[in-house]
């Protein structure tokens, strides 16, 4: 089931970050399905974490019209060293989850471009600039949503059910513990 949120979230993930740019030029900066896989990572399971960073990646990189692979590449490195990381240490805080998802945004942001040069393909505005508005954004976005998830998979945004019929409360305590007989 839980799998199933982590997908849905992703697709989710995916669509808001191909929509709200249009909508307003501060959500470009943010790394909507960076957050996602990285949370998907910090669940210690690599594989699933590595495969929604690929697919991502991919969707990402069609949709924006760029180097196609550039972005899967720098996401999957992203979801491998979170992956690792979140193996070996306890990072089940959120106060640890922050830098985690600043470092992450760095290194993503750092391979992309350093890819894209590396084909030829330079950034389109200053990239010292990009790098810190994409980190700034990307750790505040990233802080909200998961604290949205933490909240979704513990359930406390479901009502709570009324049981209809309550168990009735004893009036009295039988004594387990007979003198007479």
């Amino acid at each position: 089931m839980e799998g199933v949120k982590l997908t849905l979230a992703l697709i989710a993930a995916i669509v808001l970050q191909w929509t709200l740019r249009n909508v307003n030029e501060a959500f470009a900066y943010v790394d909507l399905p960076l957050i996602v896989i990285v949370y998907a990572a910090l669940q210690r399971n690599a594989i699933r974490a590595l495969i929604f960073a690929f697919l991502s990646g991919i969707a990402v990189d069609a949709l924006s019209g760029g180097l196609l692979g550039s972005g899967a590449f720098a996401k999957v490195v992203v979801a491998f060293a979170v992956s690792e990381v979140a193996r070996r240490v306890y990072l089940d805080n959120l106060l640890l989850r922050i830098p985690v998802i600043a470092s992450a945004s760095l290194v993503s942001n750092l391979v992309f471009v350093g890819v894209n040069r590396l084909f030829g393909q330079g950034p389109v505005g200053n990239a010292l600039i990009t790098l810190g508005y994409s980190l700034m954004g990307t750790m505040i976005g990233g802080t909200l949503v998961f604290m949205l998830m933490e909240a979704i998979s513990a359930g406390k945004l479901r009502p709570k059910r009324r049981e209809m019929f309550t168990p009735r409360r004893q009036t009295r305590r039988r004594n387990p513990i007979r003198l007479g007989k």
